[in-house]
C-alpha cells in the first residue's frame, strides 16, 4: 500500500502541536485527522478507523491510557499501532502505556522528524508476516494462531485478541522456536527499530505477550529469559488445519 494511502489519527488537546503535526504528516504524504479530546478521538475511529494513532496522555477528559485500551479490547482496531506522547521524565507512563498494548511512545518534547521516523517504522511492521500461506494456522504448545485473521486460540476455547505487536512478536518466536532472540533482533522485527540503551519496550513487549499466552509462571514455562542474550520460545511450532 502506498504511504499516500496511509491514514492517522491524532488526538492532542494543544491546539498548536495538533496543526504543526498535521501539517507536517500531510506533507509527507499520510491522511492526518485531528482531535483534541478522548470523545472525539472515539467519535472519529468509529466512523473510520485509522491506519495509526497517535494518543497523548493528558487530555482534558480522559487520559490516554483508557483510550489505548479502548482500542485494544476491540478487534476492529486491535492491530491498528498505537504511539503514546509521554511526558519526556515520566517513566511510569511509558510502562503503563506499554502494559496496554502501545506499540512506542515518545517524550515530549520530541522531533516531528523522530515522530515521522516512528510512524514508518511501524507501518513497514504492520504488514509483517503476510508471507504467509493464506490458509496457514500455526500450532504450539496449548495454542494455535491463524496468520491471515491474526486469531489466537487456546485448547480450551478461548480466544485471545492480539494487537499488531503482539502478533509481530508471537510470530517472530514462531518463526524461530528454540532459537535466542536478542532484543535489537526482537525490536527490529516488531518496533522496526532499535532499542535505546536502558529501554525497557521489548521486555515490556514479551512480559505482554506471557500474559497473553497465560506463561506467567516463575520462572515463565513457554518464553524463556536467557540471561544476558534474550529470549526463547521453548515449544515445537507446526502448520495444522485452518482454523
Amino acid at each position: 500500500m502506498s504511504q499516500a494511502a496511509r491514514s492517522i489519527l491524532l488526538v492532542d488537546d494543544d491546539q498548536e502541536i495538533r496543526e504543526l503535526l498535521q501539517t507536517y504528516l500531510s506533507r509527507a504524504g499520510f491522511q492526518v485527522r485531528a482531535v483534541g479530546d478522548g470523545a472525539g478521538f472515539r467519535a472519529a475511529m468509529s466512523a473510520e478507523p485509522a491506519d495509526l494513532v497517535i494518543l497523548d496522555v493528558m487530555l482534558p477528559d480522559e487520559d490516554g491510557f483508557s483510550l489505548c485500551r479502548w482500542v485494544r479490547e476491540h478487534q476492529r482496531f486491535a492491530a491498528v499501532p498505537v504511539i503514546m506522547l509521554t511526558a519526556s521524565s515520566d517513566e511510569a507512563d511509558r510502562v503503563i502505556g506499554l502494559e496496554l498494548g502501545a506499540d512506542d511512545y515518545l517524550g515530549k518534547p520530541f522531533s516531528p522528524r523522530e515522530l515521522l521516523a516512528r510512524i514508518k517504522a511501524l507501518l513497514r511492521r504492520a504488514g509483517f508476516g503476510q508471507e504467509r500461506a493464506a490458509s496457514e494456522v500455526l500450532a504450539f504448545d496449548e495454542w494455535r494462531l491463524d496468520m491471515v485473521s491474526h486469531r489466537l486460540f487456546h485448547h480450551d476455547g478461548e480466544e485471545v485478541i492480539l494487537s499488531g505487536a503482539d502478533f509481530a512478536l508471537l510470530k517472530l518466536f514462531l518463526d524461530r522456536p528454540q532459537q535466542i532472540l536478542d532484543r535489537d533482533t526482537i525490536a527490529s522485527a516488531t518496533r522496526g527499530r532499535e532499542v535505546m540503551p536502558l529501554e525497557r519496550i521489548v521486555d515490556m513487549a514479551v512480559s505482554r505477550l506471557r500474559q497473553r499466552l497465560r506463561d506467567t509462571g516463575k520462572p515463565p514455562r513457554l518464553i524463556r529469559t536467557v540471561r544476558g542474550a534474550g529470549y526463547l520460545l521453548a515449544a515445537q511450532v507446526s502448520p495444522r488445519p485452518h482454523v
